[in-house]
């Protein structure tokens, strides 16, 4: 009897440090994955091989961080997921070596910044750098079979309870949704 051949298909090697600070550097928008919650969207600087976010007051809101969390990039292109990994996570403070590096990388990628944005951040906000490392977890070629989707937080933002009046009562159908047998007239 003979064997069957080998059948599987060896995946092109992917530099995934490169495939990072490429998807970091041009993506303005990061996931945090929380463990024990759920993935948090974050807006972020790529400086120095190293992710800097900030969060607090006039600024994006996230929760506690532990020392390691999972981060997932998307592709510029389509939006979609392209890398997952692991990395560390400490807090910068206006005294740590890199506070220059960070302040200034999320300054620049800072969208209507105030005078005291420095300031306030030093004062009110949490500024964090996020270092990966090790083997990815989801890479190009090597996805979960899930989509990744998560159900929507609850929010007070919901008007499914409530309608709002309308003069003659809501309309049975709306314009545009007609059949072609719902004309009238004679057939």
């Amino acid at each position: 009897m003979t064997e069957p051949a080998d059948t599987t298909v060896e995946q092109p090697h992917v530099n995934v440090t490169a495939l990072f600070a490429e998807a970091a550097g041009k993506s303005g928008l990061l996931w945090v994955d929380v463990p024990g919650d759920r993935a948090w969207p974050a807006w972020h600087a790529w400086a120095d091989d190293t992710v800097f976010i900030v969060s607090g007051p006039g600024e994006q809101t996230l929760p506690w961080l532990p020392d390691e969390v999972p981060l997932i990039l998307r592709s510029k292109d389509t939006g979609g997921r392209l890398l997952t990994v692991h990395a560390t996570v400490r807090t910068v403070g206006p005294d740590d070596p890199q506070w220059e590096t960070a302040t200034e990388a999320l300054k620049g990628s800072r969208l209507n910044a105030t005078d005291d944005l420095l300031t306030r951040w030093s004062t009110e906000c949490t500024v964090r750098a996020l270092r990966p490392y090790g083997t990815p977890l989801e890479a190009p070629g090597h996805y979960r079979d899930t989509s990744g989707a998560a159900p929507v937080p609850p929010s007070e933002a919901t008007t499914t309870g409530w309608r709002p009046w309308h003069l003659g009562g809501r309309p049975l159908r709306r314009r545009g949704t007609r059949l072609p047998d719902d004309r009238g007239g004679a057939g």
